[in-house]
């Protein structure tokens, strides 16, 4: 019989580019995780060298306690390094969505709906962060994490 009648030839198996690795969620879930994390933590080692006590401030004039600048260091570092990880991948990503949506309110409300000058949203880099960390919230770290993925917090 000739390779072209074989059984199975030309269809989609498990194991050909579009079946397996197109098909890889626990890949793309890895990838969001590098890119919510990772990226995330540059910010909070920044103002862990430059400071933060800035966001004291902000608090103070929104009415909140300045003891919740504590959170900086915890939601900018701490956080997405478990993201990154993927372990207590899904508070961690709470955390990060809950520090980006109080960033927003304490300073960028004036900028939420504006435009940069090139025509972009001027908050698409919180908005990344904040729909990135829920995405991950909703998905978990995946099998390609330290956690494997098992547990109801990853």
């Amino acid at each position: 019989m000739s390779p072209l009648f074989r059984k199975g030839y030309g269809t989609k198996s498990k194991h050909s580019f579009s079946g397996g690795f197109m098909n890889n969620n626990d890949l793309g879930k890895l990838l969001l995780r590098l890119c919510v994390g990772g990226l995330m933590m540059f910010h909070g080692v920044h103002k862990l060298i430059h400071g933060y006590g800035f966001i004291g401030a902000k608090l103070k004039a929104a009415g909140l306690p300045e003891l919740l600048v504590a959170g900086v260091p915890i939601g900018e570092v701490v956080a997405p390094m478990l993201i990154v990880l993927g372990l207590y991948t899904r508070p961690a990503a709470l955390i990060e969505a809950v520090l980006m949506a109080m960033a927003v309110w304490l300073v960028h409300m004036g900028q939420l709906t504006a435009l940069t000058e090139q025509g972009g949203y001027a908050l698409e880099l919180q908005a990344f962060y904040f729909l990135g960390s829920l995405a991950v919230f909703f998905l978990g770290a995946g099998r390609y994490s330290m956690s494997r993925g098992v547990g109801q917090w990853n």
